[in-house]
């Protein structure tokens, strides 16, 4: 039951990690390796300063939502973890962990959400960059897909997980 408890808070920690560079990182579409776009800025590296230069991206109403959806499930992973660590702390011996699933995976879900959303919608919600078939997805977008299932996954097995002496 210890290795289970172990695995179970390294996966959420792990995730949420992954989660949270997924949401931060300038990558969730790129045309080369000099030039991104992310969720908030749009990035192009200067070899003449050698740095990445980067503006805002224009706000559309695809591009909020999305926004809205990862900053959302961050801080659902994060609220999951703090009441897991209550719960584990102050909970009586045979009970499940309900409250940690449910949040961690509401944080799956709208992770889903905002993925699917930038998956259909990218034309809307880069419509100022440059042509989208010179490009493809960068690795952040990856990343979110990839939290998905690992969120849900950690969430239904917080519903399972029983609290034992």
């Amino acid at each position: 039951m210890a290795y289970l408890l172990m695995f179970v808070t390294l996966l959420h920690l792990v995730t949420l990690a992954v989660l949270f560079i997924a949401t931060m990182e300038k990558s969730w579409w790129v045309w080369s390796s000099t030039e991104s776009s992310d969720l908030w800025y749009n990035c192009r590296f200067d070899n003449e300063k050698e740095a990445w230069s980067c503006e805002s991206s224009k706000e559309t109403e695809w591009l909020q939502a999305v926004q809205v959806l990862m900053v959302l499930s961050v801080v659902f992973s994060c609220i999951s973890f703090l009441i897991f660590l209550g719960q584990l702390f102050t909970m009586s011996k045979g009970g499940l962990f309900y409250l940690t699933g449910v949040c961690q995976a509401f944080a799956g879900s709208t992770t889903f959400t905002a993925a699917l959303i930038f998956t259909l919608h990218n034309k809307e919600i880069l419509e100022d960059s440059r042509e989208l078939n010179m490009g493809h997805f960068g690795f952040c977008f990856i990343l979110a897909w990839v939290c998905v299932p690992l969120l849900i996954w950690s969430g239904i097995m917080y519903i399972h997980l029983r609290k034992r002496e």
